[in-house]
């Protein structure tokens, strides 16, 4: 894709200003400040990277307000994010479209109910009862397990694994290498040994989340695990049995959520996040990156630390931890000095 600075001002219905000579600069892709050239167009948030903007060779910049004395040509947006989002997709690399229809290769129960409109690549295997939607994709490698659903508009990166009676609504992504329904972590030691305790329930993942490679969303004991409508999960999560999350959380890569743990909506959870298992967390907590969760939390809070604290304890915290090596060696030097003050004290007796 190749359009002028004054096209892609139209695309992202912005505001132009800047050098009139430069309206008709063809713009080919979306670069940083830093490396941005005069074919690409750059985009700034915020005032730290002004310097670096006016050092830059980009041949335009998305902002959100005018910057005097900027020799760029300038596309004024009411939210950069949202631009910036329309400007990617615009200059994304054109891949070849998924052919309609079942590859030769793939493997196709006769009892499965496969919708107008869908794809189904090399080596699939589709099981007994499964029903796909319209439109959905379903890439190389992948299994899906008996009676499952898939709703319309979905799709399943390479080697994703539906294990069965999971249902997926739509417009939802599973990316590769991602197993949706597998048996839980559940054991009781008896007799001397850990018995698997049986998983019969199954997942549902509704309209619009989107899942991570390397995930693994488990099923159920009984009932289903819910990946709630809208939420995003990145890589390498393992989401546990019977867990229910709300709508439109985002929850970033290595976090671990136990057993039958409950989010709220709008719930965030950085990287490296760990849930104890049966704890509540309210609507729109934010859990900061590395935090331990032991018990539940109150809608709205910001919480960090291990275990986690409210955010602004656990700063406190982390500045003592920060001074632990200077208090150490005060503390060495005070112990010393008192030793050498009764030391002398001794010596007039």
């Amino acid at each position: 894709m190749e359009l002028t600075v004054a096209q892609l001002a139209e695309r992202l219905d912005a505001e132009l200003a800047g050098p009139a000579a430069d309206m008709d600069r063809h713009i080919i892709a979306v670069c940083p400040i830093e490396t941005a050239d005069e074919n690409e167009v750059t985009f700034i948030k915020d005032d730290k990277h002004r310097a670096a903007l006016e050092k830059s060779r980009a041949g335009a910049v998305i902002v959100s307000a005018h910057i005097e004395g900027l020799d760029k040509v300038q596309l004024i947006v009411k939210d950069v994010n949202t631009a910036l989002i329309e400007a990617l997709s615009t200059f994304a690399p054109r891949l070849k479209a998924a052919a309609e229809g079942i590859d030769q290769t793939a493997t196709v129960a006769d009892s499965a109910r496969i919708a107008e409109g869908v794809s189904i690549g090399p080596y699939v295997v589709v099981d007994d009862g499964v029903e796909i939607g319209p439109k959905s994709t379903i890439a190389a490698g992948c299994r899906i397990g008996e009676n499952s659903k898939i709703g319309a508009n979905c799709r399943l990166d390479s080697n994703v694994v539906i294990y069965h009676n999971c249902r997926l609504g739509k417009h939802v992504i599973v990316q590769a290498n991602s197993t949706i329904g597998s048996t839980g972590f559940g054991y009781s030691f008896i007799d001397g040994d850990h018995k698997l305790i049986p998983h019969n329930g199954g997942v549902v993942i509704e309209d619009f989340v989107h899942i991570g490679s390397n995930c693994c969303v488990d099923r159920a004991k009984f009932g289903n695990t819910i990946i709630g409508a809208g939420t995003k999960i990145d890589n390498l999560v393992q989401v546990a049995h019977n867990v229910v999350t709300g709508k439109c959380c985002l929850i970033a890569g290595q976090a671990g959520l136990s057993g039958s743990c409950r989010l709220g909506d709008g719930v965030v959870l950085a990287g490296q996040v760990g849930l104890a298992d049966n704890i509540e967390i309210g609507d729109s907590v934010m859990v900061g990156a590395q935090s331990g969760v032991m018990n539940n939390i109150a809608a709205g809070q910001k919480v960090a630390w291990t275990p986690a604290v409210r955010a602004q304890e656990a700063f406190r915290i982390v500045t003592m931890v920060m001074r632990l090596p200077k208090m150490a060696e005060q503390l060495k030097k005070l112990t010393k000095r008192i030793e050498e003050l009764e030391a002398a004290e001794d010596d007039k007796r």
